[in-house]
């Protein structure tokens, strides 16, 4: 068969699916994108330069504006293919970048598989989720706006999928019946628990987690109020009050990927401390940025307490990883959690944004070793049941098929 795949970010949410689909020589992967230095053998990449708006653009449309020009950029890669002779059999692509909107007319009929990742909404998820951010910036309007490739997206020709039932739920009731819930899976065997990890110290330039230390983490792509960075830090003191032989490493970038910058130009990362002051112990912290895939991995198999945080919002794929790795796990007790974690089984599930209750439940996954214990088994065991990467592929290639007929 033939696919065409499209991500601004090759190879994004897809990098599972193509690998499996290139290693079939009867597959012909083509991938759209702009340029980077990823690459997957026999994966053939078409790239575009990233389109820059007007400065002059009403600050609301800006997205949409991107979105937009995008669409035309992409449309004009594809029509260069089909002069080439190149007849995808299906187009699989991401819809949050506006790539996908104009594809139905360069292969009309041709079947479309979009990604459906969040439609925002102005009350009730992410937004006014934490009382202490009111009113976004510039006000609602600017989250309706962030819907106008959702919903050009809904109308075109197409069948969606998305990840979990929660994200399911954020679309329009009219829309669900063309998304498809295609939960996403990890690697088992690279994620599996490895007590080996404990016998050997940890250094992150210069910071040292020796055998006897007792470990928390917590990971996000970047430090921020969206993924409870700033109810984690305020959490914190207390912990490393009552243990002294805790650690603490918080991986993540000082950029901002979800939410608003803070006007002084200060980090998030840097606000948190200044706030904190000498109430938190910054020798028993370590903020190391973000860290390679091999570094992750080994910091949530050292872990003793693992702590995710989110509003209600996408899920980071490292929930899945923390729990494929058997890590004992405390985490937002939001919506799109709960779909993953059940409270006392799988992880603990802590008040959010409530700092006392998450540092209560950080100390208790500490101090209550047979729930530690019974938490690990537990969570690995529901990765294993329902976060299979075989059985997340077949199931994407089931649903290729019924919209390719074959």
């Amino acid at each position: 068969m033939r696919y065409l795949f499209v991500h601004q970010n090759f190879p994004g949410q897809f990098l599972h699916l193509v690998d499996r689909l290139r290693r079939d020589p009867a597959n012909d992967v083509v991938f759209i994108c702009e340029p980077n230095e990823n690459a997957i053998p026999g994966v053939r990449k078409l790239t575009y330069a990233r389109p820059m708006v007007q400065a002059t653009t009403f600050h609301d449309a800006l997205d949409f504006e991107l979105a937009m020009m995008r669409a035309r950029i992409v449309e004009a890669l594809a029509r260069q293919l089909r002069g080439l002779g190149f007849m995808p059999d299906i187009i699989i692509g991401h819809h949050g970048w506006g790539e996908l909107l104009n594809l139905q007319d360069v292969w009309p009929g041709v079947p479309l598989l979009g990604y459906f990742e969040f439609y925002y909404q102005t009350h009730g998820l992410d937004v006014g989720f934490d009382p202490e951010f009111g009113e976004p910036d510039g006000g609602y309007g600017k989250i309706r706006a962030k819907n106008a490739v959702n919903l050009l997206a809904l109308t075109n020709p197409g069948h969606g999928q998305t990840p979990t039932r929660f994200q399911h739920g954020t679309y329009p009731d009219w829309a669900q019946r063309d998304i498809t819930v295609l939960p996403e899976g990890v690697n088992l065997e690279l994620c599996a628990p490895n007590p080996a990890v404990r016998r050997a110290a940890i250094d992150l330039e210069g910071f040292r987690i020796e055998p006897g230390d007792t470990l928390v983490t917590y990971v996000a792509r970047d430090l921020e109020p969206y993924r409870g960075f700033h109810t984690f830090m305020r959490a914190l003191p207390r912990v490393l009050r009552v243990r002294a032989d805790v650690k603490v490493v918080a991986v993540g970038g000082d950029n901002v990927s979800y939410g608003a910058r803070l006007s002084d130009g200060r980090t998030w990362r840097q606000q948190m401390l200044d706030e904190l002051g000498p109430a938190l112990d910054r020798s028993r912290v370590c903020f190391p940025g973000r860290v390679t895939y091999e570094t992750f991995l080994r910091l949530l198999k050292r872990s003793d307490a693992h702590v995710y945080l989110t509003y209600p919002f996408v899920l980071s794929w490292s929930l899945r990883e923390s729990l494929a790795a058997g890590c004992a796990l405390v985490a937002a007790d939001v919506a799109p959690v709960r779909e993953f974690v059940e409270h006392r089984r799988t992880g603990l599930l802590a008040p959010f944004p409530d700092q006392r209750g998450l540092a209560d439940a950080i100390l208790e996954i500490l101090e209550d070793r047979a729930l530690n214990a019974r938490l690990r088994r537990n969570a690995r065991k529901f990765a294993e049941r329902t976060l299979g990467m075989e059985g997340y592929l077949r199931a994407y290639e089931g649903l290729i098929g019924r919209l390719t007929g074959g």
